[in-house]
């Protein structure tokens, strides 16, 4: 008979116990359940609530049943619906009718309510060690790579020259902000809603502030109406989790145009590649173009939730039971996709001679070179006019602008010097680029430190 069972008199269809039952995804959270309990438990005993003796054999029997499941002895049962009510029927068959007095004072509204906050905070902290290791790695290559000239490019074309420590730290500003928004959504997860009941809270004297302070909860929450139906700390992590996709994509798609042929900027190493079944010489960057793909799943789970709470009244609803399959995808997926990227872009291969060949075509420094007329007093458009021209006649003639002989300048400008073969090459392009977040090697070293610094901070938290 089902926990809930005395007010019907017929048994639930075989069919609606399979349909109903959350226990094939919901038992993740077994931990979390049992821990939720026992803060429950010692409460209700210290508020007098129930027998203290009570309190206590159930706190010890879910601690043996905590161990019992962590050593494979448990198996759980469909017909009980899901992780909370076969937690609580293996304590009453353990214990009786003492196991009978832990749901007093509680619903299993607020219960999941509770468990699902505190399994994701687990998570998210686990994912935030994740992206930690990934933003070391990206210091290290930007460390290795300070003088790795290459074109950044817009509209995938080339513009100007930047280092591929620079480019390294760009998506270290990326990984850092995916840090920050997971902080923020720990900080309005971390808000316990045990004792809002079934939607009333109930008429017990329950101490929420013990729980809360047991379990490590910041706050309780303030209405209990929202304290059981409030799935917006799901939302969050789960957009959360799809920007860090939407990077991990951005990321992916730039290896994958860079391992190519057409490019040859980046190899994979063997470890991370795939080879094809037919054409012998393939070596396929498919680690990115999985965690290229995955994103996607991720996205889809951020809309399901979304669609599952867009017309829910208050409070508590079986629809929600639809969000735990979403988020604890997206959770997976994350958590599956970022040792593998961070490992494949810890062992690639850059090769810096394509890079710095690269760099050299597509007219760069074309910008610089109207830099250049501009400090010698021409207006900037007036410049830029004459720098179109120039680049123009080059694209005709199947030159660089830096090999443009000395009267084919003068032809453009009269005030074109030597010195404009050094303030026009690469390295100086780069280098004159000094300003606070520019790709100057001396303002790389300072965001790097800065990263590290970042980095420094977040462990000691």
């Amino acid at each position: 008979m089902k926990l809930w069972g005395g007010r019907f008199e017929k048994s639930t269809d075989k069919s609606v116990d399979d349909f109903n039952s959350s226990i094939r995804f919901d038992s993740r959270m077994y931990k979390q359940d049992i821990l939720g309990s026992i803060a429950h438990a010692k409460m209700l005993g210290k508020c007098k609530i129930i027998p203290q003796e009570d309190s206590e054999l159930i706190q010890a029997t879910l601690k043996e049943i905590l161990k019992d499941i962590e050593n494979g002895k448990i198996d759980f049962e469909i017909d009980a619906e899901d992780i909370h009510m076969n937690i609580e029927k293996i304590l009453i068959s353990r214990i009786g009718d003492v196991g009978k007095r832990l749901h007093t004072g509680r619903s299993r509204n607020d219960q999941v309510a509770l468990d699902i906050r505190m399994y994701l905070k687990d998570e998210i902290c686990e994912i935030k060690k994740m992206l930690i290791s990934l933003e070391n790695t990206l210091i290290d290559i930007s460390e290795k790579n300070l003088d790795t000239i290459l074109p950044g490019y817009t509209h995938l074309q080339r513009a100007q020259p930047i280092t591929f420590a620079h480019h390294m730290m760009a998506y270290f500003q990326m990984f850092k902000r995916d840090i920050s928004r997971l902080d923020d959504c720990y900080k309005r997860m971390n808000i316990m809603p045990l004792g809002s009941g079934a939607l009333a809270s109930t008429t017990y004297p329950l101490d929420r502030y013990m729980v809360a302070d047991e379990l490590g909860f910041d706050e309780i929450t303030e209405n209990s109406l929202d304290g059981v139906s409030d799935r917006d700390f799901i939302i969050e992590l789960v957009s959360c989790l799809s920007i860090i996709m939407m990077h991990l994509s951005r990321f992916s798609e730039e290896l994958i145009i860079w391992s190519s042929h057409e490019f040859g900027f980046v190899e994979m190493d063997d470890a991370y590649s795939t080879g094809s079944s037919i054409m012998p010489q393939k070596k396929n960057p498919d680690v990115a173009e999985l965690v290229r793909g995955k994103t996607g799943r991720v996205y889809g789970s951020l809309i399901s939730i979304l669609t599952v709470m867009k017309a829910l009244p208050l409070a508590y609803n079986k629809d929600m039971q639809e969000d735990k399959e979403s988020i604890f995808d997206a959770v997976d997926t994350v958590k599956l996709c970022l040792p593998v990227f961070t490992q494949m872009i810890a062992t690639m291969k850059i090769n810096k001679e394509n890079m710095y060949r690269a760099a050299q075509g597509g007219f760069t420094n074309a910008t610089d070179m109207a830099d250049y007329l501009v400090k010698k007093g021409i207006p900037f458009r007036d410049a830029h006019e004459i720098i179109g021209k120039m680049v123009l006649y080059c694209i005709g003639n199947n030159k660089a602008i830096d090999e443009l002989t000395m009267e084919e300048f003068k032809n453009f400008s009269p005030l074109i010097t030597e010195d404009v073969y050094k303030e026009i090459s690469l390295e100086t392009c780069v280098s004159g680029r000094n300003l606070p977040g520019g790709p100057a090697k001396e303002r790389v070293l300072e965001a790097i430190q800065k990263g590290k610094d970042f980095i420094k901070s977040q462990i000691n938290k």
